[in-house]
């Protein structure tokens, strides 16, 4: 059963919070505060604001307070939480959408994407926003839609199961890509957003200091996209595999029956063959890691096809190919050192040359290949 509490982290916005309060109670029965260190709040705070309030001594930062808020939610029973900012930019009638989205995919973390079109946000948040989505899209291969966004819905097992180290900001990049990373749907809703008047606006975002916590989260995560290895999964039973080129149809039975499609096989294949053939000397990896996480494809199918571009066969025949349309079409017949060795420049552009044509060649058929095998598969009376 799904028992939902609607969270309200609180820094100093001692002039919206009772406003935002009584707003939640009218959509929602549990709600919790979590004071994160505020010196702006009346004496009888607690009594006035009529909802549970926990309180940390001192200002650890947003990240903390959630954390501080998932942890009173797990003991008390409950599945998931709500999180609503303090400063009245959300609105709380908008709560019944995300409950109907947690009733929708229980397992999904749930975004509320702010509409900046038809309201005054500002251009710091309307290029914060685009800047984090850009990063998570590079870093998940998703769309996030608003990875700034502080309207979510989380569950709880997320908070359970992640290992979670930022306490400010930049926490809710983190939750939001190693959720991603860990199988966690990601589901997107339209929310507006209010924004008070500059003079009235209060904002604890530290241009400086978080702006750096955020570019050396990011450093870390991108970095961490860009590694084959598999992410744990927290939200299904996924198995990890890799794929080999000496037993490719066992590889590619392996990664059907952890849920991806023959197309998706077949892309990552393509991609990776498809730079594999490419003369990216040294940059080969990087390339396909960067390209296959841009567009959500299988990392380790990628690496993995493009093995079967290895020297020398591959290069050689690119070669060929160059030489062929520089030579008026005559092949490369001597293998010598005059001919690799003193002529490597020579050999090196016509290297570029063939690659440029065979890589999309190279690459279709890798597609047609993968997908016909991972079809045939996928069809068999025996597949689960």
């Amino acid at each position: 059963m799904l028992h939902i509490l609607v969270v309200i982290p609180l820094f100093n916005h001692s002039r919206t919070i009772e406003e935002v309060v009584q707003g939640c109670r009218a959509c929602h029965g549990d709600i919790l505060v979590v004071d994160d260190g505020s010196t702006d709040l009346a004496e009888n705070f607690k009594q006035v604001i009529g909802v549970h309030v926990l309180r940390h001594s001192a200002n650890h930062g947003k990240g903390a307070a959630l954390m501080s808020a998932a942890q009173y939610a797990r003991s008390n029973g409950f599945t998931h939480i709500i999180t609503i900012d303090a400063d009245m930019q959300h609105r709380p009638e908008d709560i019944p959408k995300f409950k109907a989205a947690i009733q929708d995919d229980p397992k999904a973390l749930v975004i509320g994407k702010r509409d900046f079109e038809n309201s005054s946000a500002p251009k710091a948040s309307r290029f914060g926003r685009e800047f984090s989505n850009f990063w998570f899209r590079v870093q998940t291969g998703m769309q996030a839609g608003d990875a700034q966004s502080g309207f979510r819905a989380y569950p709880l097992f997320i908070f359970e199961r992640l290992s979670l180290k930022q306490t400010r900001y930049d926490f809710e990049i983190e939750v939001l890509v190693k959720a991603a990373w860990a199988g966690v749907p990601i589901k997107i809703i339209d929310i507006p957003v209010y924004y008070q008047t500059q003079g009235k606006r209060i904002s604890h975002f530290k241009l400086f200091m978080d702006n750096l916590r955020l570019t050396h989260l990011n450093t870390k995560l991108t970095f961490r996209s860009f590694l084959p290895w598999p992410h744990k999964q927290i939200a299904g039973n996924v198995k990890p595999v890799i794929f080999s080129i000496l037993k490719p149809v066992a590889s590619i039975r392996h990664f059907l029956s952890n849920r991806l499609t023959p197309y998706e096989i077949a892309m990552s294949a393509a991609v990776g063959v498809f730079l594999g053939t490419l003369p990216l000397v040294a940059v080969h990896s990087l390339a396909i890691l960067m390209a296959a996480g841009f567009f959500r494809l299988n990392k380790i199918i990628a690496l993995g096809a493009s093995q079967f571009c290895m020297p020398p066969v591959v290069p050689a025949l690119c070669i060929e190919v160059g030489y062929f349309f520089t030579h008026q079409g005559h092949f490369l017949t001597e293998i010598s050192f005059e001919t690799l060795g003193h002529q490597f420049l020579d050999r090196f552009v016509e290297w570029c040359l063939g690659g440029i044509i065979l890589a999309p060649v190279l690459g279709a058929l890798a597609f047609a290949a993968f997908y016909m095998v991972s079809w045939a598969i996928a069809a068999a009376p025996d597949h689960k």
